[in-house]
């Protein structure tokens, strides 16, 4: 398929809460000056989106930024995933069936501008697909048997065939020689927003239940996600106090 040169029409939906295990209040931590949230809000508001938005449960995170003139839609406390409180959000919106929403982690200040308008386009281009998605190339091969670098495998359209956090594809004889690109799935993602409205609906899949992955839910269920293979993996996000030092010494520099 032809991709198109044209820059589509998409928005951003950055979904935030309170609650983390790991480092708690995180979306509110200061990065010089303005809470974490604001910064990924203002660096999705870079990218080629229409509009960017905050979706929350939590009064501090919207009053944050309204403070800093960042729209937010306080969503239900109640939804299992950022997938539902996005899709909670596209309802709110009225969103037209074909409109394109860019799912951006609220814990990614530091994520590529490129790579949000990449993930918009890939689903632009293969209107077949009601997702798509960002992967990159592994280097590093002790990722291949960290459970917590989440692999996946593309058929020859580039679309996901399974993703995983085991060893996927293994390969059971490497003197044979097949060349063989392992894959890390990043966690960006487009939707169209007629899908966001049926994924609420579909039950969890017990694929998705083993691997803990809640994408496996629309594979399962025969929708057909396009990876876009970037060149390079984009700075980590923050989970604990160590990542967020980083990050803020990174902003410095």
């Amino acid at each position: 398929m032809s991709k198109s040169s044209k820059t589509p029409e998409f928005l951003v939906v950055i979904p935030a809460r309170l609650g983390s295990t790991r480092l708690p209040r995180k979306p509110l931590a200061d990065i010089h000056g303005k809470p974490m949230v604001v910064r990924v809000a203002e660096r999705a508001m870079q990218s080629a989106a229409q509009s960017v938005i905050v979706a929350t449960d939590s009064l501090e995170i919207q009053a944050a930024c309204n403070e800093h003139r960042i729209e937010c839609l306080l969503t239900r406390d109640d939804h299992p995933t950022g997938t539902d409180r996005i899709a909670e959000v596209a309802a709110q919106l009225k969103l037209p069936d074909n409109a394109l929403v860019v799912n951006v982690q609220g814990d990614e200040p530091l994520i590529p501008v490129a790579m949000i308008n990449q993930v918009a386009q890939a689903l632009a281009d293969h209107p077949s697909c009601a997702i798509s998605t960002v992967a990159v190339a592994i280097e590093d091969q002790s990722e291949l048997t960290n459970p917590n670098v989440v692999k996946v495998v593309l058929n020859r359209s580039g679309e996901a065939m399974y993703f995983s956090r085991a060893n996927i594809p293994f390969v059971r004889d490497a003197k044979v020689g097949v060349p063989t690109q392992h894959l890390r799935h990043l966690g960006i993602y487009g939707y169209r927003a007629d899908f966001l409205q049926a994924y609420t609906r579909l039950e969890p899949a017990p694929l998705e239940q083993a691997e803990s992955l809640e994408q496996l839910r629309a594979l399962w269920n025969g929708y057909r996600i396009q990876v876009h293979v970037a060149s390079e993996a984009p700075p980590a996000g923050v989970d604990t106090e160590e990542d967020l030092e980083r990050v803020r010494s990174s902003w410095k520099a």
